[in-house]
């Protein structure tokens, strides 16, 4: 090879490794083995070029800080320009750091918080301001992530708002608290936050406002104890107009007071008769569920003394993820619920109404039909039922078509009068969709344990509005194995004390019988040659 052979070879191999670096920018590709697919965006985000007329910027503000300290920045930013990947050209990313930039006075305006980090540099700790979060543009409209620190709904959030903005729609809901002794700030702040947190606009409402039309679902907490006509009459209206609900009643509620816990029959509820028009029952009983919770309960010790213990309480249901219904748009992804003191349902659908279990009890739950004795001191009741009511129980249902009247005349529109003049009922009904839960504490703050709750709620308000495709991406976080699957005490008992055993000396022991059997086998190799090689002298 000549002088000049060499140095077009060399140039030319200069070229293709700086050519290959600038398209690896484009062009790039990564194993995800998370089981949920955390790090990979799904074909509904991947397919939203298709309908995005104009162009997108996507601004990723976070601090440097924050990316030199921690991966997730990182990460995010990744999965963000896997949209730029896919989005042919209609979506840009910039992130910028609004430090370096000047831009703190606008994240304020912007509704994006600067958060307190603690940092460690040369064996000393201080704190430093950090941000992280997302603004997406649309023409002359906007929408704000304003805190992001994992992958756990981020491609939800984004996809979600990238369509509300082209769709020019709001994703905003109603809450109409039928219980007087609650309210959204004091019992449902929670709900209310992680619907903001998910693009929705969150409307209280009270029994007897008006409903509008233009909210996309309704989510009716409580048992209507004590509603009028009037306030029934708004819900029934909605409904008939394609308004989709989100009902939360109990037949049979707990009642925590300073005489202890109790439980009653609701006697008032024109609510729950209401709902069996629309082919759903109640029923009045308490579901057990050897799947249950474990709560904190205290004893009084031979001093008079309170004394702490542990304990299941069965009335506290751990719906099981594998008794979700897979073939339902809204339990296809099912992580499993929490619910507290749940009611029976059974489903009597009319025609025209396509009704269908959501999620079930395991098959050894029972109930309690009389007396409901719900005091954790008198556990030795709680079975008293349970030989004669062993079985699974639907505790969530959804229902959709067009559902018949509550309200089958009109007196109640004559009656009225003044301002608050009810308007009539549509000739006939439009399509619409119904989620009934038999536990009004479902979503109360004080009971709930983790996420799972407030996130079922969220793909309930997604089914509700018709964004079926984009529940299954609502949670990527990356999801661990254990052992709460396993109902059965003693039966979890034994497969944890297996797992020890497996772990601690089993696997060891293998490990020491595998190296003593290689050691013994390079011995007598070693053995084989030396006799091999005396026999050869």
């Amino acid at each position: 090879m000549t002088k000049k052979q060499t140095v077009i070879i060399t140039t030319l191999s200069i070229m293709a490794i700086i050519l290959a670096l600038l398209l690896s920018a484009r062009l790039w590709f990564r194993a995800d083995l998370t089981a949920n697919k955390a790090y990979t965006i799904s074909e509904v985000s991947r397919g939203l070029a298709d309908d995005i007329p104009d162009q997108i910027r996507i601004s990723y503000f976070v601090s440097d800080k924050l990316k030199t300290m921690y991966p997730a920045p990182g990460e995010i930013e990744d999965l963000i320009r896997e949209y730029v990947t896919y989005a042919r050209g209609k979506i840009r990313v910039q992130v910028r750091d609004p430090a370096k930039a000047g831009l703190e006075e606008q994240m304020q305006l912007l509704g994006i918080p600067a958060q307190q980090m603690q940092t460690v540099e040369h064996d000393e700790a201080s704190f430093a301001m950090v941000y992280s979060g997302i603004v997406i543009e649309y023409l002359d409209k906007y929408e704000v992530i304003p805190v992001v620190f994992s992958l756990d709904t981020l491609e939800y959030d984004l996809t979600s708002r990238i369509r509300s903005l082209v769709r020019g729609t709001e994703r905003n809901a109603g809450i109409l608290i039928t219980d007087a002794s609650k309210t959204l700030e004091q019992n449902y702040r929670n709900l209310n936050q992680v619907l903001g947190l998910s693009g929705y606009k969150v409307r209280p409402l009270t029994p007897g406002d008006e409903i509008p039309q233009t909210l996309g679902a309704i989510f009716v907490i409580g048992s209507g104890e004590g509603m009028d006509d009037r306030a029934l009459y708004r819900i029934d209206y909605y409904i008939q107009n394609g308004g989709k609900v989100f009902f939360l009643p109990q037949s049979v509620q707990a009642n925590i007071s300073n005489y202890g816990i109790l439980a009653r029959k609701i006697e008032d509820s024109a609510l729950l008769k209401m709902l069996e028009t629309y082919g759903i029952t109640v029923r009045d009983a308490l579901v057990l569920d050897k799947a249950a919770l474990i709560t904190t309960v205290s004893t009084t010790g031979p001093n008079g003394s309170p004394i702490p213990r542990l304990m299941r309480y069965p009335f506290w249901v751990s719906v099981q993820p594998q008794n979700g219904n897979t073939a339902q748009a809204l339990t296809s992804n099912f992580g499993g619920l929490d619910l507290f003191w749940p009611n029976p349902l059974e489903l009597t659908p009319p025609a025209g109404i396509e009704a269908a279990p959501l999620f079930t009890s395991t098959k050894e739950a029972w109930l309690e039909t009389k007396d409901y004795n719900i005091n954790p001191d008198q556990s030795y009741l709680f079975e008293v039922e349970g030989d004669a009511t062993r079985g699974e129980y639907i505790l969530g249902a959804s229902l959709s078509g067009k559902f018949p009247r509550y309200f089958k005349d009109d007196s109640l529109i004559r009656d009225s009068s003044g301002d608050d003049t009810l308007p009539p009922m549509p000739e006939g009904a439009a399509e619409s969709r119904i989620v009934v839960i038999g536990s009004s504490e479902f979503i109360n703050d004080q009971y709930l344990r983790d996420e799972r709750n407030l996130s079922f709620f969220v793909q309930a308000a997604d089914w509700l509005g018709n964004d079926d495709d984009i529940i299954r991406i609502r949670n990527r976080a990356p999801k661990t194995g254990h052992l709460d699957k396993i109902v059965d005490d003693v039966r979890r008992l034994g497969a944890m004390a297996w797992s020890r055993l497996l772990n601690t000396v089993l696997v060891p022991l293998a490990v020491l019988i595998f190296g003593l059997v290689l050691a013994w086998k390079r011995k007598k190799r070693t053995q084989i040659a030396k006799k091999e090689a005396s026999d050869a002298i």
